[in-house]
């Protein structure tokens, strides 16, 4: 149901200790991340890549303007889509980016074939693999929130 100003229903905000409980998720995720060593930029692309599969906007805008923030060369965000194409990723970028494209496309491709899954574990820790898994499946709820309810960008700054 769209409003009568264009808006549709936000889904973030109708039920709200289920969206807290999410960012409570996220931040624990994030804090694995952390204790167990992968790069926070890491763990920005993936949410980037993740966002550009379900053509989430809204993360997109968040996640890349956090990557900056980062200090990402912007180069390679504009890259991202094509990441196999370049060699602007190191391994373990790559590997994550392979891992959450097999995750996020999981009602295509039922499954994480093995040599995606083999390469993750050439360059991730268990701790790690658990980490940037548990960030592909927070980034993909996000995603199912935002996509259904368009909600607008915030103003640039």
């Amino acid at each position: 149901m769209t409003t009568s100003n264009g808006t549709r229903i936000q889904l973030n905000n109708g039920i709200p200790k289920a969206f807290q409980a999410l960012l409570k998720m996220s931040e624990e995720v994030a804090g694995a991340g952390d204790r167990s060593g992968v790069d926070p930029v890491l763990m920005e692309l993936v949410k980037i890549r993740a966002s550009q599969l379900n053509g989430c906007a809204f993360c997109l805008d968040m996640h890349t303007a956090d990557a900056v923030k980062l200090g990402v060369d912007p180069r390679r965000l504009f890259l991202l889509d094509a990441w196999r194409e370049t060699a602007l990723y190191t391994e373990q970028e790559r590997s994550a980016l392979e891992l959450t494209e097999a995750i996020t496309q999981l009602p295509r491709t039922q499954d994480v074939p093995d040599d995606v899954y083999e390469r993750a574990m050439k360059v991730f820790t268990e701790d790690q693999y658990q980490a940037v898994g548990w960030m592909i499946m927070v980034i993909n709820s996000f995603n199912r929130l935002a996509v259904p309810g368009r909600p607008p960008l915030p103003q640039s700054s």
